[in-house]
């Protein structure tokens, strides 16, 4: 995970000496927003997924958080093409960072400047090549979802992914591969870093938006679902619903459409990819590939 430069408000810097201050704010307080972005090597070029939503749901954050980001969005749209292009890269992930830097510590935020932050690298599978077939073994976390009236669920906040963490950690040290958080009220919300659908009787489903982040990859699995004519729900669902459920996946940037065979030692379904899950997995990555003519308007090509 090294690539040959980082975008640092407005200039590229070394891999290595892209620092920030011990004393930056977002380092003490979690105060900054993200995004996870990918490029893909499509048959017309290498090409950013869906990087105007990106880019727009990075600006929602910063509204959220109240960072006036001091470039505009076609500025950080054409400083993240670049980033990929000046690191030679031809499939990517892509870390755009918004964060309160360095000027006094305390909880007031206003003081600390804002800055930006490109990086990109290669990176496979978030949770392995194989899972991508296979699938993975989920556990339901005993850390709750944060309340939506604790913190944004609409914003990727720095801070909101302690959560995530804590429910990560406890995953793996269950044996398990990945985290699925509840919500305050007991129902099914997301992954440590994914959204969540799952396939009864042919209809996929997943929770709605209330507490939990509103996905660029869901969204588009929604719609290519729909476009299949598969039947798409969002409901609010107790934990056993999965344990009954015919298939589930992950579905995320990072994590692309990864299928979960086991949740909490209940197999799901037969344990392994199902076809409805198959199916929309190979029409996302063609979709990736630049393989469908419909949906070449999610490819920004670099």
């Amino acid at each position: 995970m090294k690539a040959e430069k980082i975008w640092m408000d407005g200039q590229f810097i070394d891999w290595d000496d892209a620092k920030v201050h011990v004393l930056t704010h977002a380092l003490h307080y979690g105060s900054g927003i993200f995004e996870g972005i990918r490029a893909y090597q499509a048959e017309q070029g290498t090409s950013v997924f869906r990087l105007k939503d990106h880019v727009e749901r990075l600006f929602n954050s910063s509204k959220i958080l109240k960072l006036d980001v001091p470039f505009s969005k076609e500025e950080i749209r054409q400083a993240i093409k670049d980033t990929v292009k000046v690191n030679h890269l031809n499939g990517c992930y892509i870390r755009p960072l918004v964060y309160r830097g360095f000027n006094q510590l305390g909880l007031n935020p206003f003081t600390c400047p804002v800055q930006v932050m490109i990086a990109a690298w290669e990176w496979g599978a978030y949770l392995g090549e194989e899972a991508l077939a296979k699938g993975i073994s989920a556990k339901i976390a005993s850390w709750v979802r944060n309340n939506i009236n604790s913190t944004s669920p609409k914003a990727k906040i720095c801070g909101n992914y302690v959560n995530s963490i804590f429910a990560k950690m406890e995953a793996i040290e269950a044996g398990a591969e990945e985290a699925i958080l509840l919500d305050s009220n007991g129902y099914v919300a997301e992954g440590s870093g994914e959204n969540i659908f799952w396939v009864k009787d042919g209809i996929l489903c997943t929770p709605p938006l209330t507490s939990v982040l509103e996905g660029i990859t869901r969204k588009t699995i929604m719609t290519i679902a729909k476009d299949m004519n598969i039947e798409v729900r969002e409901e609010f669902v107790a934990r056993d619903s999965l344990y009954l459920a015919d298939e589930a996946f992950f579905a995320g940037t990072a994590a692309e459409l990864t299928p979960i065979r086991e949740i909490d030692h209940y197999l799901i379904g037969s344990g392994e990819r199902g076809p409805v899950s198959k199916k929309i997995q190979e029409k996302l990555f063609n979709i990736f590939q630049g393989k469908e003519q419909q949906y070449l308007d999610w490819l920004d090509f670099v």
